[in-house]
């Protein structure tokens, strides 16, 4: 199924190719989050056995987290071994998704996916994910992978909520040094 137009919620948005002029319009947006959950890690050392696990604990307060990337580190480059997809609403940039792909491995890796804090639940990420699979699927990849940090438990339930599982992690992966998850999904073809 390939979506590129909606009108959930009396809004309409379409998803395109990024150009050079929505390049100002993403930094712009406010991709913060507040959340009062995170996935806590937990590494033991067990006669000879590591053993990691999750669990979601709820944080002591609403905590308000910024978007992990460095400011000025968007660029169009990501179109010449990916995609960098635009969702639009009534003509402005409401959201973004960047996606590499690592022909070696058969996998389309999705580093970025944000929608400013004024457009949320709307469909948007879905729509933009939705856009993601499709144009993997076209380049025969056999696997979408999303990053997202351990205290987003908002991108967490996402990811979830779109049939993605998770698949791994690591620590100090951002400029932040916050832990990053990784949620997977194979890609059917018929």
């Amino acid at each position: 199924m390939r979506m590129t137009t909606s009108t959930r919620s009396l809004t309409q948005f379409t998803i395109r190719e990024a150009i050079e002029s929505d390049l100002a319009a993403c930094s712009t947006l406010d991709l913060s989050y507040e959340t009062e959950y995170a996935w806590q890690i937990d590494v033991r050392d067990e006669e000879g056995a590591i053993i990691v696990g999750f669990r979601t604990v709820r944080l002591p307060r609403l905590m308000r987290v910024n978007y992990p990337r460095e400011e000025g580190t968007i660029s169009l480059d990501h179109q010449k071994h990916g995609e960098f997809l635009i969702a639009e609403t009534s003509g402005v940039v409401s959201g973004y998704l960047i996606m590499r792909y690592d022909f070696h491995r058969s996998t389309a890796w999705v580093t970025d996916i944000a929608v400013g804090r004024a457009q949320r639940r709307r469909k948007i990420g879905t729509a933009l994910l939705q856009e993601a699979y499709n144009r993997a699927h076209a380049k025969r990849c056999t696997r979408l992978t999303i990053e997202t940090q351990s205290k987003n438990y908002p991108g967490i339930c996402f990811c979830q909520k779109n049939g993605l599982t998770f698949s791994g992690f690591n620590d100090q992966y951002y400029p932040n040094h916050d832990i990053c998850l990784f949620f997977g999904q194979y890609i059917h073809y018929e």
